[in-house]
């Protein structure tokens, strides 16, 4: 028989095939066409290339990655062929590949202000913030009027704790006045402005935030920041149209996997979705939960994106789970689908729209529920979400129409904690730097919950109580320069203000202990902070707000039984701070009690709140596999 040579006249048909197929965004097609041409005519790189896009856009990213790489090795001076392979493999979550492939172009390939701006991308991505400001600077050296590059520049600084720098830089992408990046940048200045505690511009940065995030559209709704709303005055509204507005676009194009079959029979399967398994707030919260689970009735998966710390916490979290699965390098698709083979009952997401989260995955719906817990106190606005977890407090049923889930609540507090935890002993006043004598009101909570009105509520409280100081942490020297100025501003002199370093959470705690009273911030409140308190036995104010964020601290203080310490408005909050403040011996008393009922208050009792939240779990299954649509779970206590 004799050998069949390929015709260049079959490339050419396939070729054309391809091209009709890809006109009518029949993406599969195209690929099956563009893969006849590249058997025909392997060295044809443009047919590589155009079977690599059509892959793409099928989201078969493996099969999309090969066809790049053969692609751009036959055209190495090509930047679209380099760039399409970069792109690929960010999309799996392959940075370190992909910032490799950017370093190998070749010198004298053309290199555009796009091209160093998605090298910045790229470095970012991988956490290379300094050789990332350098290639965004390349790339505005050629295109100075560049908001989106500003804005990401803007971000690099930000990661590296240059909160002057970073608000710069995101001013100038507003000042270049484009609707799609405006939006963005101004969530993102408003949130460093008040980082570093800069409030020269504050009230009109928020007031035009406010006024961009109601026209907010889709365009760059991957970029938004619904985050960063948590700390200013926006409504319920405005956060829950945030909210959808990132959700609808980071799932576009996304289709939801068909219904599953039949359950596979088994232990309830419970997926956690998260970037946090290692020594962050999330785990240190939830793990003391996930190691008193039920075993015999519930099977828990940890599907990560986390960085490996090598930290305690981190090899503790992932014992305390069944099953560890790394999805970093999968992309949304495949992670999504190793959930679905993996016959997951409940998808739980713990990231909302906070840093490195990829909830949106979950619009895959690869399992028959999900559900929003623990780490964004806020709707997601996503319709793939059926439920968030919280409390009477937090989420009350008569805000239903605040969220796109459905509300279901444990019956004290939806926060898990840890009683395992270390409580060390607490140092001497002396040893910190505080006055022996004064009553020591402190707030450790991060400078962006901070505001002009409440400094002026603290001065209020001080003026009140001449024997009272306050106690703050040092975030950055900016931010503490410009606190001590405003403090003085109010007639706050520096010798009542100290101010604590940053300390690894376990000497963190012990010092807290030395403190009289928390004064807790809204509209975001102190969560983990406050937690943390409590815990070391220091009671503390607040005032409830009408959203998620701002009743968190109520929650922990009614878990706690202290729910007088959440007051009805910023009056009381000023008169009881100060009467506090005058009665040392009755905040020595509220001290004891936190000491001496640690262990059986709802909020540490560990095992009461596990058994609560697996019955809470339950009742969301047994719904679902009773047919029935998710609803609201008002709270009910399980049997101990």
């Amino acid at each position: 028989m004799k050998k069949r040579h390929h015709q260049p006249s079959h490339a050419t048909d396939h070729w054309q095939a391809g091209v009709e197929a890809l006109q009518a965004k029949q993406w599969l097609k195209a690929a099956e066409a563009f893969e006849r041409g590249v058997h025909a005519s392997p060295e044809n790189a443009l047919m590589w290339l155009y079977q690599a896009r059509a892959l793409y856009s099928a989201q078969r990213f493996d099969d999309a990655i090969v066809a790049a790489r053969e692609a751009y090795r036959l055209l190495p001076d090509n930047v679209l062929a380099m760039r399409l392979l970069a792109d690929l493999l960010q999309q799996q979550h392959r940075g370190e590949e992909a910032v490799a492939v950017f370093k190998a172009y070749a010198p004298e390939g053309p290199r555009d202000a796009d091209w160093y701006a998605d090298y910045g991308v790229a470095l970012h991505n991988t956490g290379q913030y300094r050789d990332a400001i350098t290639a965004y600077f390349q790339s505005l050296a050629l295109k100075l009027d560049a908001p989106l590059t500003h804005y990401r520049l803007g971000l690099s600084f930000r990661e590296l704790n240059m909160s002057y720098e970073s608000t710069e830089c995101f001013r100038t992408a507003v000042s270049l006045d484009n609707p799609d990046v405006r939006t963005v940048a101004l969530s993102l200045l408003v949130h460093e402005g008040r980082q570093s505690c800069n409030w020269a511009h504050t009230e009109q940065d928020t007031q035009d935030l406010l006024a961009a995030v109601d026209l907010a559209n889709e365009n760059t709704g991957q970029l938004l920041s619904p985050f960063s709303l948590l700390a200013v005055e926006a409504s319920a509204a405005q956060l829950r149209r945030m909210g959808e507005v990132r959700s609808r676009s980071l799932t576009r194009g996304i289709t939801p996997f068909p219904a599953p079959g039949p359950r596979r029979p088994g232990r309830v399967r419970i997926g956690y979705l998260s970037s946090d398994f290692h020594n962050h707030a999330t785990a240190i919260l939830m793990t003391e939960l996930l190691e008193r689970r039920n075993t015999e009735q519930f099977e828990v998966t940890l599907y990560s994106h986390s960085r490996d710390d090598g930290t305690p916490m981190m090899h503790r979290i992932r014992a305390a789970a069944d099953h560890f699965v790394d999805v970093s390098h999968l992309t949304n698709l495949q992670a999504a689908r190793r959930m679905r083979e993996d016959g997951i009952d409940i998808a739980v997401d713990l990231k909302g729209h906070t840093a490195n989260s990829r909830f949106e995955l979950l619009a895959y719906r690869p399992a028959p529920v999900s559900a929003a817990y623990l780490g964004y106190p806020e709707t997601t606005g996503a319709n793939f979400i059926d439920y968030i977890i919280g409390d009477q407090v937090v989420t009350p049923l008569a805000q239903a129409a605040h969220y796109t889930e459905h509300i279901a609540q444990l019956p004290y507090c939806y926060q898990p904690n840890d009683r395992q935890r270390y409580l060390p002993p607490c140092p001497s006043r002396a040893e910190l730097g505080l006055p022996e004598d004064a009553v020591v009101l402190c707030c450790f909570n991060q400078n962006y919950k901070y505001t002009p009105h409440m400094l002026d509520l603290w001065a209020a409280i001080l003026a009140k109580a001449p024997k009272a100081v306050l106690w703050m942490l040092a975030w950055n020297p900016i931010a503490q320069s410009n606190l001590q100025r405003e403090l003085t501003a109010r007639g706050v002199p520096p010798e009542r203000v100290f101010w604590a370093p940053k300390l690894l959470v376990n000497a963190h705690i012990a010092r807290l202990r030395a403190a009289d009273l928390f004064l807790d911030t809204w509209p975001c409140n102190a969560h983990t902070t406050a937690s943390d308190a409590l815990w070391a036995a220091v009671p503390v104010l607040t005032v409830p707000g009408e959203r998620f964020a701002s009743r968190v601290a109520a929650s922990l203080l009614c878990a706690c039984g202290l729910p007088d310490l959440a007051c009805a408005d910023e009056a009381t909050y000023v008169e009881m701070g100060a009467s506090l403040a005058n009665t040392p011996e009755l905040l020595a008393f509220l001290k004891q009690e936190l000491e001496s009922h640690r262990m059986t208050l709802p909020l540490f009792d560990t095992d009461r709140y596990t058994r609560d939240y697996e019955a809470l779990l339950m009742r969301m299954f047994e719904r679902s596999q009773a047919g029935l649509p998710p609803a609201a779970l008002a709270a009910e206590l399980a049997s101990h």
